[in-house]
């Protein structure tokens, strides 16, 4: 029992693995890796706020707890926690429909949401539910954060405009509105959010190295402060609280789970679906794997430890991960110092960002949405495969016009009727003897393959079940009757055959009974054990008959022309004496594991 418990306090503080190691040189890397990613957070974590509807401050503390927490169960070692601009907008989307923006009830309900997304995942991860990140494919998650990235970018619009724009996720509302509002844009907050852009674009061409985001909110506020913006209409952050928030359990009332779980489940798919493709990108370059199920369990807990210090929902960032890893960040420790970073702000310098513009946040926003976009991804679904391309640009458009959540299970949903799509209708290919040799080759791809005069040989790259039996057996029926040749075999090959249901069986003996009737002997070849057992105690084996099941097409081949009558074929039929001819040859000279 000892030594079980024991097992089990391993496997979930997977952080032991990096802590047993842990020295000087591994811990000064990831002290100038968090130090880097966390004097990128203040920005950011402040601007992300804003997107959820929410004060500033509350992005900061989203960046403080989270980032503490995850390193004890984190198995990624490069992910960097903290608010995202994806998750602000689901949290956006989720909340105020519940509650009033500004309001103290959306404050609460947006920390709730935090609560209730880490028992989603706590809970998921115990029942080991990470295989569930494979219903958000890559092309949803392609077409969400392509739209993601529109919303998040003219959500801004009216920050930048220096106008009061109704809070919506619908892009097509906010230009309508700020259409109609535009002789009251106000001049100077339009400058400065603009020279903010233009510095945020060409400071990291100029100089990588250096945070650009700092460097507009120092400058901003510096400028706000000694030019007096305020005064000249400009809206500024104003007062943020100093000290570390206070610790509160958030109250998880009856209503407020039934409102606000589809946005909770919704965050905590997204958000894990975020980590674990991230985290694999790391993981395959720093060659170490990453345990989906413990990942659930660290966000779990660094979402709900978050929540009693006043958090909103926090994830691995795209590009703050990207830094930490360029930073040389070697263990999940390189958060904890990037908390101590956010912590000192807390307690020093909250002051400071007083006079920080609303539009120089508005800028940092914008800059980072639209860098969300990513034509290139597109493209390269619509390359490698153009059902994909189309399921990412599906879900984009539903995201944009219908809603976030709406979008990703309309996205889902697609990605499921076309697998279920892709299942029904298999690729069934026609396979053609390569002369010479033992093999069969699909006669479409190898120009060498060649038909047997009177047997069809097929295989099916699929599992076999109630998805695709029917178009299975009318596939053979139609192939048999418009070949134009006549047909007294056909072998099946089932090297690829993986699974076989009962549905399948009983259209397979309706099969049978069909061909029997044209006169066309059925042959299954090269079944898995697994399936083989199935035809067994399914009876249909005793159906088919012992003669009909081979280890291969070639063996099934020999069996099939041996056992004709040799006078049915033509004498100058020189092909198929040659391939009796060769195969008789290949049985007198073949070693038994050849054969």
């Amino acid at each position: 029992m000892r030594n079980r418990i024991a097992a089990w306090i391993r496997y979930t503080f997977s952080s032991s693995s990096w802590v047993r190691t842990y020295d000087v040189d591994t811990a000064r890397a990831d002290m100038v890796a968090g130090l880097t990613v966390g004097v990128m957070l203040i920005p950011q974590g402040m601007a992300y706020a804003v997107i959820a509807g929410l004060p500033p401050i509350y992005g900061l503390y989203a960046a403080l707890v989270p980032t503490l927490a995850y390193p004890i169960l984190a198995s990624s070692r490069q992910l960097a926690m903290g608010p995202t601009a994806i998750d602000m907008l689901i949290v956006a989307a989720g909340v105020a429909p519940v509650a009033a923006m500004g309001s103290d009830e959306y404050v609460v309900l947006a920390i709730l949401l935090a609560a209730m997304v880490g028992l989603i995942q706590i809970g998921m991860g115990a029942a080991k539910l990470g295989f569930v990140a494979n219903l958000l494919s890559r092309p949803v998650i392609t077409g969400l954060t392509t739209a993601a990235a529109l919303i998040i970018g003219f959500s801004q619009l009216g920050n930048l405009l220096g106008i009061d724009l109704a809070n919506s996720q619908y892009i097509h509302r906010l230009l309508i509105d700020a259409a109609q509002n535009l002789s009251e844009v106000h001049v100077l907050s339009l400058a400065i959010g603009v020279g903010c852009i233009a510095v945020l674009v060409a400071l990291p061409r100029i100089q990588p190295l250096i945070p650009e985001a700092l460097v507009v909110v120092v400058v901003a506020t510096a400028l706000s402060y000694g030019f007096g913006f305020d005064v000249e209409g400009v809206e500024v952050v104003g007062s943020i609280p100093t000290g570390l928030p206070h610790l509160d359990i958030p109250s998880l009332s009856p209503s407020d789970w039934r409102s606000l779980f589809p946005a909770a489940l919704t965050l905590a798919l997204v958000q894990f679906m975020k980590n674990i493709s991230l985290g694999r990108v790391f993981a395959r370059r720093h060659r170490y794997t990453i345990d989906a199920n413990q990942e659930l369990l660290a966000m779990g807990t660094a979402n709900l430890l978050g929540s009693f210090a006043q958090g909103i929902p926090a994830s691995g960032s795209f590009s703050r991960s990207a830094v930490n890893d360029q930073a040389g960040a070697r263990t999940p420790a390189a958060n904890i110092f990037a908390a101590i970073i956010i912590a000192l702000t807390l307690l020093l310098l909250t002051g400071l960002f007083y006079f920080l513009p609303v539009p120089a946040l508005a800028a940092i926003i914008m800059v980072a949405g639209f860098g969300l976009i990513d034509l290139r991804e597109v493209r390269e679904l619509f390359e490698a495969r153009r059902r994909d391309g189309y399921i990412a640009l599906f879900t984009a458009i539903c995201t944009l016009v219908i809603g976030i959540q709406e979008g990703i299970l309309l996205g889902i949903g697609a990605s499921v009727v076309m697998v279920l799509y892709r299942i029904s209708r298999p690729n069934v290919a026609e396979l053609g003897h390569v002369p010479g040799t033992r093999l069969f080759r699909d006669i479409e791809r190898f120009d060498n393959a060649q038909r047997i005069k009177d047997i069809m040989v097929l295989r099916v790259d699929a599992a076999f079940s109630f998805a695709n039996a029917e178009y299975f057996k009318d596939f053979i029926l139609e192939k048999s009757e418009r070949e134009g040749r006549r047909i007294r075999a056909v072998v099946v090959d089932g090297t690829s055959i993986n699974d076989l249901d009962t549905t399948a069986i009983e259209a397979l003996e309706v099969t049978i009974e069909t061909l029997e009737d044209q006169g066309i002997e059925l042959h299954l070849t090269g079944l898995i054990g697994p399936v083989r057992e199935v035809v067994r105690r399914s009876g249909l084996h005793s159906v088919i008959g012992e003669e009909h099941f081979h280890m291969e097409p070639h063996e099934a081949v020999i069996d099939i022309l041996r056992r004709w009558d040799k006078d049915d074929y033509d004498d100058d039929d020189e092909r198929i004496a040659r391939y009796l001819e060769t195969l008789d040859e290949e049985r007198k000279t073949s070693t038994p594991a050849a054969s």
